[in-house]
């Protein structure tokens, strides 16, 4: 079954975030990201989360978030809503990418 269709079936979708943390906002960073997480685990649709950081003190990503949502417009009007209602500053030079994704082979 391709992703498009596990998707219209009712699959839930993987958000995959990526973040490249300026040097010294660690902790502004992560503090950041939980509550964005505190925000956005209110919204319907919302399943898990998980925020993960690197083991290595020079990676390109320093922190990863997985979460999953019911659905990749549950996900996209919760951020939206978070965009323009939460009131969340972002940490300066914080980049993010997020991307959703669907399982497509499990072990």
């Amino acid at each position: 079954m391709s992703a498009a269709a596990a998707q219209a079936e009712g699959g839930t979708v993987t958000l995959i975030n990526v973040f490249e943390v300026p040097e010294c906002a660690l902790q502004a960073s992560i503090d950041y990201w939980k509550l964005s997480r505190d925000f956005l685990q209110t919204q319907p649709g919302y399943v898990s989360t998980a925020l993960h950081q690197s083991i290595a003190p020079d990676a390109k990503f320093m922190l990863v978030n997985i979460a999953v949502w019911e659905s990749a417009e549950a996900f996209k009007a919760a951020s939206a809503k978070m965009m323009q209602t939460a009131g969340i500053a972002p940490v300066d030079g914080l980049k993010f990418t997020p991307g959703l994704y669907t399982v497509i082979e499990t072990d």
